[in-house]
């Protein structure tokens, strides 16, 4: 059933897995690390791969810490704007596509990822990132 979060955006799936999703993106986007941790579970299983290098962990602490709020968007990487949330599902995976408009100490950027999730007991129990990597924003 599509519907729109925000201009340009579409959802589909069940109520609790779009909100997850969306709150996975906006806590993503305000480096709030308690609420990542809320959402994603303890032993969670977690892939991702930017432009450079490919990610694992099975520790929602070291996602969150280390890789997510750590490496990606550490604190020299000012996300100012969330671009565009788009929710669906991948027969039973959930996805989110999300792109922000971003301040590195050399210029502004975009950066897009797709996410695809699995929630088991109202946490993220399964993610999968893909990564464009910081794009200059011309």
């Amino acid at each position: 059933m599509p519907g729109s979060t925000m201009p340009g955006s579409t959802v589909s799936g069940s109520i609790d897995s779009r909100n997850i999703s969306e709150r996975f993106v906006r806590s993503v986007a305000a480096k709030d690390s308690a609420a990542l941790k809320e959402l994603l579970a303890p032993a969670v299983n977690f892939r991702a791969l930017t432009p450079g290098r490919a990610w694992e962990s099975d520790r929602a602490d070291s996602v969150v810490d280390e890789v997510i709020l750590g490496t990606w968007f550490a604190p020299d990487r000012l996300i100012t704007q969330i671009l565009a949330i788009d929710c669906g599902r991948v027969g039973p995976v959930d996805h989110v596509g999300y792109r922000f408009r971003a301040t590195l100490p050399d210029g502004e950027y975009v950066i897009e990822q797709q996410a695809y999730l699995r929630i088991d007991g109202g946490r993220i129990c399964w993610l999968r990132v893909l990564c464009s990597g910081f794009v200059h924003d011309e």
